[in-house]
């Protein structure tokens, strides 16, 4: 498979370095808007299959003209969100296949925005499925750790653990920690802040999806392997739009394990408007605060020698066992930071987005995975990626969680 990668940030250059052990990837070009930056990925790997490319993520001319020079199988988005329908509407153009791990932004309600959702992340490309469908090519969106793995363990809840789900949440936690720093996220700033300030988004049974005020329902939840307890809240996640369109579920949403520290941080964050993406003048210069604060903060890409800790991802499912009885899991994936950077040089929540869209586009090569028009990762079925993420190096686990409150 020839892939084109573009953004050699955290997650770009992790994907790269993965897929210079796995055999079925041929080529890959990883592309960035700093020419540097993406030669230093390719450096890394040292392997004459990968080569290095500059790109306007936010120039569809420019990504156009890329993908006819290097012609890939697929194109894999490793940018931030804002970046997603650039590289979407090019690859649609060019009738080139596309991946990415976070779907197009959305935009609230413009008079109820804690209660209705106004446009939801992605609906600006499922709003396209008809060409795709008329294209032959396809585009697998949200195909990350958070969308993505979650999205593969909800599927496999429903296959073969769960009779009818009552409650599905996706939740994230982690106890990492930083050097030198209080408040220093472990995924792009943008990302985080798109993620945790704008209304939360809920599906329930015959209601439909509705929205929440920002860091609603806080619960302290126990996360396994040593992390424990983490707070969590209610964030706008696309697993809460992916999951209901192929899952039975009675209500699906996210929750974050922030911590209250974290939480307080980008309350003051918002309260103060430094997560505005409009450009302010500051003194006759143009400045987008929420770029400001992106500068002043460390890159999480190189922040792994300083990182401490494990992150988890998993899906918390309640409902009726295939034998009719109660029952409540949750089936999970934890990476160590110490394990992912002695063995791969990429701090852990890059690491573990990053194998997810590998996964996927191996199954693809080898036609596990039969992709059509767009669609979400609960589209296949789900224990192929399940039987494949050993041979990346990680593992996935289900513990048996107490069914209260569960009415047969």
């Amino acid at each position: 498979m020839k892939a084109l990668v573009i953004g050699a940030g955290g997650v770009g250059s992790a994907i790269a370095n993965i897929a210079s052990r796995r055999p079925f990837i041929t080529s890959m070009v990883v592309a960035d808007r700093s020419l540097s930056r993406a030669q230093a990925a390719v450096t890394k790997v040292n392997d004459p299959r990968f080569s290095a490319e500059e790109v306007d993520a936010s120039d569809v001319n420019d990504i156009r003209a890329l993908i006819r020079k290097a012609a890939p199988d697929i194109v894999v988005n490793a940018v931030d969100p804002r970046f997603v329908m650039p590289i979407f509407l090019a690859c649609e153009e060019e009738k080139v296949n596309y991946m990415d791990m976070a779907m197009s932004l959305s935009k609230a309600h413009p008079d109820d925005p804690f209660n209705k959702p106004g446009v939801k992340l992605g609906d600006e490309q499922f709003a396209r499925a008809g060409t795709w469908n008329k294209n032959g090519n396809y585009a697998v969106v949200g195909m990350g750790i958070e969308p993505g793995m979650s999205d593969v363990f909800a599927r496999y809840a429903e296959d073969e653990l769960f009779s009818r789900i009552d409650y599905l949440a996706v939740m994230d936690g982690s106890n990492l920690t930083v050097d030198g720093y209080d408040f220093a996220p472990s995924f792009s700033i943008w990302t985080t802040i798109e993620e945790c300030l704008n209304p939360p988004l809920i599906f329930e049974e015959g209601r439909g999806w509705y929205t929440t005020e920002p860091f609603s329902e806080l619960e302290t939840y126990d996360f396994p392997e040593g992390i424990g307890p983490v707070e969590c809240v209610n964030v706008e996640h696309e697993e809460a739009v992916l999951i209901p369109m192929k899952v039975k579920a009675k209500e699906v949403r996210f929750k974050y394990g922030l911590g209250a520290q974290f939480i307080e941080t980008l309350k003051t964050i918002h309260t103060l408007g430094l997560d505005k993406k409009e450009k302010v003048s500051v003194q006759g210069v143009e400045v987008s605060p929420r770029e400001l604060l992106a500068a002043l903060l460390p890159d999480p890409a190189t922040i792994g020698y300083k990182m401490h800790g494990k992150t988890c991802a998993g899906t918390l499912v309640k409902g009726l066992g295939k034998d009719g009885k109660p029952k409540a899991v949750y089936i999970y994936n934890v990476v160590d930071n110490e394990w992912s950077m002695k063995n791969y040089g990429n701090q852990a929540v890059v690491w573990q987005t990053a194998i997810n869209p590998l996964i996927a586009m191996e199954l693809i090569a080898n036609g596990s995975w039969k992709p059509a028009g767009i669609a979400g990762p609960e589209w296949f079925p789900a224990q192929p990626f399940l039987d494949l993420i050993a041979e990346y190096g990680s593992s996935w686990h289900i513990r048996e969680e107490e069914p209260k409150g569960i009415e047969i």
